[in-house]
């Protein structure tokens, strides 16, 4: 599915040689594919036009009069739109990213008196989940909805999902009807990804390298590019910016909370990842609970509640015995690497559990699995029983009902 749509962005680049864009001007060359068939899949959110009819591609504001194109393409061709403006906030709280991208798009590649469907691609980072998008344009309006196959009304709605699916994994692409050639239109999309730890530091890596043919031609129009960057670390310890990739400049610097911004007209859209990374420095122990409220217009409403405990960088404290509890979903949207990853996490934790410790581990979707009806201590023996229960009891299926492990915690305590 990925090669025949970067096989798909290819000969739409090679069709659009076809728009004549006025006198000295000319789109950026197209660099040459490389070897893999996967090698025009986007590296930023991007929209194509679906081209279907060839002879509907021309510049909206001068014909070109190219020769007739007989057929049709089939597959469709995809042309990429070229990028009038792009905006991107992130919000880092403890270990997720919220982030929130909107650009304005133009159907550049259509006659005026011609309309087409449109291609969005979402790139996102690390274990990527997207939480919506919004598309507006000229008074008509489109958003996602979360789909729940438990009501019944819902399930009429299913058949309209089939135009988005995931061309591989963390790149989602859906469709958008009908767009008028010449016409500009917004889209604002939303996701989370995980922000990575590794030796006390955070980094984080979001999708921004936009492609040089995603530049306005011929039109001369002010091109803006601004980040805003919000890190609330949870702890109330000061946060320090080891490395970034934009030249972001401060707005905000409080006791666990850093915020930052970028802001700029520029010739040419982003050509690299947005990355940054940062420590959190703290000799205590810290804890507590998050919690996320839907965002202004979440059509979903879906509400994210986080616990969390940082360890400190105290190495001289003595370690205390510990009673824990795994609670594990393993409902059918943890099926594939999701719960394999788990999995990992899971025997990870277990192996670094001292003799003395005391472990469960409740497994749930529509039903609750226990590995045992108490607490068992943290034998060699018995954490090798554990990984042969994980290994048989983990199947990603069913629904998913958190309050039946958390009322069984509650009991057993």
């Amino acid at each position: 599915m990925a090669d025949q749509f970067s096989s798909s962005v290819e000969f739409g680049l090679n069709l659009s040689k076809r728009i004549y864009h006025g006198k000295g001007s000319a789109p950026a060359p197209v660099p040459a594919m490389s070897r893999s068939p996967e090698g025009y899949l986007p590296s930023a959110p991007m929209c194509y036009a679906v081209i279907s009819e060839p002879e509907t591609v021309d510049n909206p504001d001068i014909r070109s009069y190219q020769p007739y194109v007989l057929g049709r393409c089939e597959p469709p061709a995809l042309i990429p739109l070229q990028l009038h403006g792009v905006a991107m906030e992130v919000e880092c709280c403890l270990d997720t990213a919220f982030v929130t991208v909107t650009g304005r798009w133009r159907v550049h590649c259509v006659t005026a008196s011609s309309a087409c469907d449109c291609q969005l691609a979402i790139p996102m980072g690390e274990q990527g989940s997207l939480l919506g998008v919004e598309v507006d344009d000229s008074g008509r309006s489109y958003h996602t909805e979360f789909i729940s196959l438990k009501d019944e009304k819902d399930k009429q709605k299913v058949a309209k999902a089939k135009d988005g699916y995931f061309l591989k994994s963390q790149i989602y692409t859906i469709k958008i009807p009908q767009f008028k050639g010449g016409s500009i239109f917004s889209v604002k999309i939303r996701w989370s990804q995980k922000i990575l730890f590794h030796d006390g530091e955070f980094s984080l890596n979001v999708p921004f390298c936009f492609p040089s043919y995603t530049i306005p031609v011929g039109r001369k129009i002010s091109k803006k590019e601004k980040i805003f960057l919000k890190v609330n670390s949870g702890a109330a310890t000061e946060v320090l910016c080891k490395a970034t990739s934009h030249p972001l400049k401060g707005l905000m610097r409080q006791a666990g909370k850093l915020s930052l911004s970028y802001e700029a007209e520029v010739q040419a859209w982003s050509s690299t990842d947005f990355s940054f990374s940062y420590t959190v420095s703290s000799s205590d122990l810290v804890g507590g609970v998050l919690l996320q409220s839907p965002f202004l217009r979440d059509f979903d409403e879906r509400e994210i509640f986080c616990m969390y405990l940082y360890p400190g960088n105290s190495q001289d404290r003595k370690v205390f015995k510990k009673d824990v509890v795994f609670i594990v979903d393993m409902s059918a949207s943890m099926k594939g690497s999701p719960l394999e990853n788990t999995k990992n996490a899971l025997l990870a934790s277990l192996s670094q559990l001292n003799a003395q410790d005391k472990f469960n581990i409740i497994a749930f979707s529509g039903e609750v699995y226990l590995m045992s009806p108490a607490m068992e201590a943290a034998t060699e023996e018995a954490i090798s029983n554990a990984a042969k229960w994980v290994e048989t009891t983990f199947n990603a299926n069913g629904g998913t009902n958190i309050m039946l492990p958390l009322t069984q915690v509650i009991l057993s305590c």
